[in-house]
């Protein structure tokens, strides 16, 4: 990322903007992998744990199609941890200085495509959009999703020495967004008891600051229904409140009001700069709120984490977004394109 004069008539010597190449999304993608080796790292990651705490979970309310391959993948697995995970510290790692290097960029970028899969696929349980248990807010759809969307954009072109991020980055965003509001009003998430009692369940395992924070947001957002039955909150823990039972309709309001922001910041992306920005912003701001209260830092402070999990993959599109200056001019040309095709 780099600032830059705007170079027209009318500028002058303070008007500046950011313009982001491919290459600063590049090396976020390097660091995040190197960041994920460390991460398998963990002790715990050699153990029987990695398999029956952080994959067999993947696998919850999934068809048998999605779960059927995890459990096949636990079942292998657990013959040998320490070399399965050595292989996956050693696989991530490589695909983080592969990519940083610039002479072995695009191999490391096409590398960590075919991983991506695999980890999506296997270690995520595709973002567990085929279970319709999951939210943007708990880290729809995947991280590994995430990062196999954004190396196809940075990847580098014969044409083009240093490439700008493509405009259909924008279409992905709207579609993330806009699916997230859908998965917002399904079953399962789709009332305040369901979604405080997921956020209170993160803090099992975190340290006591961010434990207590989930606890106590789980009870506020749970204070937006009515109880099922009458009980003193004098005598209930933060935990105990926010996994408290709600009837089902109350507190729907709130659910709504999640549901039509998300499809707002998705819709935002294509309107004019000054609104695709505020969408922008937005997406941002939330998507920090659901990184630390939804996703708890991808569980870092468990031992148990494997990726920082979604949140700031979505940030790194964000970016990537707003630093294609030309991306207005190209949504146009796009829209005219399609309309010719149509009629």
């Amino acid at each position: 990322m780099q600032l830059e004069s705007m170079k027209s008539p009318s500028a002058n010597a303070s008007n500046w903007r950011w313009k982001v190449t491919g290459r600063s999304i590049q090396v976020a993608l390097g660091i995040l992998w190197l960041l994920d080796g460390f991460l398998q790292l963990q002790s715990q990651m050699f153990t029987n744990h990695f398999a029956s705490l952080v994959i067999a979970p993947a696998a919850q309310f999934e068809p048998i199609l999605v779960a059927g391959p995890i459990h096949l993948f636990i079942h292998i697995f657990l013959f040998h941890p320490a070399i399965f995970n050595s292989f996956a510290v050693l696989t991530q790692l490589a695909l983080g200085i592969l990519i940083l290097y610039r002479r072995t960029t695009k191999i490391g970028l096409i590398a960590s495509m075919a991983w991506g899969l695999l980890v999506w696929v296997i270690g995520e349980g595709y973002g567990a959009i085929f279970s319709g248990h999951t939210s943007l807010l708990m880290g729809a759809p995947g991280a590994a999703l995430l990062y196999i969307i954004l190396a196809i954009a940075v990847l580098p072109r014969v044409d083009k020495k240093i490439a700008r991020p493509p405009y259909w980055l924008a279409f992905v965003w709207a579609f993330l967004w806009i699916g997230g509001a859908i998965y917002q009003l399904l079953p399962g998430q789709n009332t305040v008891s369901s979604i405080s009692t997921m956020i209170a369940s993160n803090g099992f395992g975190q340290p006591g600051w961010l434990a207590s924070l989930d606890f106590h947001v789980g009870s506020i957002i749970n204070g937006f229904g009515t109880p099922l039955a009458l009980q003193s909150g004098m005598h209930m823990s933060a935990n105990q409140m926010a996994m408290m039972q709600t009837e089902g309709t109350s507190g729907y309001w709130f659910i709504l009001l999640a549901a039509l922001v998300q499809f707002g910041i998705g819709i935002a992306v294509f309107l004019p700069r000054l609104y695709r920005l505020i969408g922008i912003s937005l997406g941002v701001m939330f998507s920090l709120i659901f990184w630390i209260v939804g996703q708890s830092f991808g569980g870092i402070f468990t031992g148990l984490a494997t990726d920082p999990n979604a949140a700031p993959l979505f940030i790194a599109l964000a970016v990537a977004i707003v630093g294609c200056s030309t991306l207005g001019n190209d949504l146009a040309e796009f829209f005219k394109r399609f309309e010719r095709t149509i009629t």
